[in-house]
């Protein structure tokens, strides 16, 4: 072989071995910017550990698929020196995931795009009837009007449930509050209303909280946090989520921090488990509600709940119930931090509310119960995404296009 042609072979080969590595990089580098932890080219490379042309490779790549944006041509930071980096982040008409959220007080279906960002939302259904078939019909049903009237590519569907979800099954094990039966099929249910509504991709069913903790660790409150804990109301009841190294935690069989019965108040309300006083009964929308002695209205019980803490807080009354509930949620974070020592907590739904109404109270208790607050404390911040349960439904029909873009998409 003379050197010219053993020069073009060389070349052919790096330009090869650049495409492949790019390839394996795709669903890494769409991660990154997804979670927004990759906002230039140059950043993305360091990422990745890869060399800048294959970066550029693996970006133009994502654009071609129509997953994110390059802007080659940024201007650049006032007072800064050089060429500004390539500017990366998702695509605004991308593609979407079709997302549904079902609890006690109604239903949502949503298109979320990558980044986390909800691209339309259909008006929410204020009744749940005891048929799981009628009620996903219905949600799938209104997320076919809204791919049908935007044109969006639909990547598949993820739905939210106020239940544990037993794997893999897929089942609904204790959806008391929406008055389903144990153990109803809802991932089996939900995937063929999905499929008979000719919605192409894979459906996904998970438990509210879990899924509210995995979008506020890649887009909101919990974002950069290694051990993250997280503990919500719903419309009613109470649940937790833990997120380790990046990954939802769910346990052997998907039931992992059913925190809701931990036992907070020994002596308080009976419980649907059999026992009294747990954090399910104790600090939930309906219990400060009782606490406060105002009747539930047609607005929504958590909407209701939170409207009370954040314009009426001055009311003794309504102070005084504020107070239980932050020392009984207080006493049940401080077991948990006890057992599971996370490094960020993160409180949603009526839980939030309470934390923003007195800050102070909630975490001195916390510090003073557990032994890991009294060496030095663990953040307490409120979630930060509106819908966090939805966009938490998305991201498990978007993780086989971060696994694999090209499988999925191309």
């Amino acid at each position: 072989m003379n050197g010219k042609a053993a020069t073009r072979g060389e070349a052919h080969l790096s330009t090869r071995t650049r495409l492949e590595r790019g390839r394996t990089a795709l669903g890494p580098a769409l991660e990154l910017v997804h979670t927004g932890r990759a906002p230039t080219r140059a950043v993305l490379t360091a990422e990745l550990g890869v060399t800048r042309a294959t970066a550029g490779a693996v970006a133009a790549e994502l654009e071609a698929l129509g997953l994110i944006s390059v802007d080659a041509k940024p201007s650049a930071a006032a007072g800064s020196q050089g060429r500004p980096s390539h500017r990366l982040s998702v695509a605004g008409a991308g593609p979407v995931a079709l997302a549904a959220q079902v609890h006690a007080d109604g239903f949502r279906a949503a298109l979320v795009g990558l980044g986390g960002r909800i691209v339309a939302t259909a008006p929410g259904c204020e009744t749940i009837d005891a048929d799981p078939a009628q009620v996903l019909g219905s949600v799938i049903e209104a997320g076919a009007q809204l791919l049908s009237e935007t044109g969006r590519r639909c990547v598949g569907a993820g739905l939210a449930v106020p239940s544990a979800v037993a794997e893999p099954e897929g089942t609904a094990l204790n959806p008391l509050h929406l008055a389903w039966p144990a153990g109803a099929q809802v991932r089996e249910i939900f995937a063929d209303c999905v499929r008979d509504a000719g919605i192409e991709g894979p459906a996904f069913t998970g438990n509210d909280v879990n899924l509210a903790a995995l979008a506020e660790h890649r887009h909101g409150a919990g974002r950069g946090a290694r051990d993250l804990l997280c503990v919500a109301t719903g419309h009613r009841g109470v649940g937790g989520a833990l997120v380790l190294d990046g990954r939802l935690h769910t346990g052997s069989s998907g039931l992992a921090l059913e925190v809701g019965h931990l036992t907070v108040n020994p002596e308080g309300r009976p419980c649907y488990c059999g026992s009294r006083g747990c954090l399910d009964v104790e600090t939930d929308p309906l219990a400060f509600l009782a606490a406060v002695g105002v009747e539930p209205s047609p607005e929504g019980l958590l909407v209701q709940a939170r409207r009370l803490v954040a314009e009426e807080h001055a009311d003794p009354a309504v102070r005084t119930a504020i107070e239980a509930l932050i020392d009984r949620l207080g006493l049940g974070l401080a077991g948990l931090v006890n057992i599971l020592n996370p490094d960020r907590i993160i409180l949603g739904g009526l839980h939030r509310a309470l934390l923003e109404a007195d800050p102070e109270r909630l975490r001195a208790v916390v510090a003073d119960r557990s032994l890991w607050g009294r060496s030095g404390g663990v953040p307490i911040l409120a979630c930060t995404l509106d819908h966090n349960s939805l966009v938490g439904a998305a991201e498990l029909a978007w993780q086989p296009v971060l696994d694999d873009p090209l499988g999925a998409l191309g």
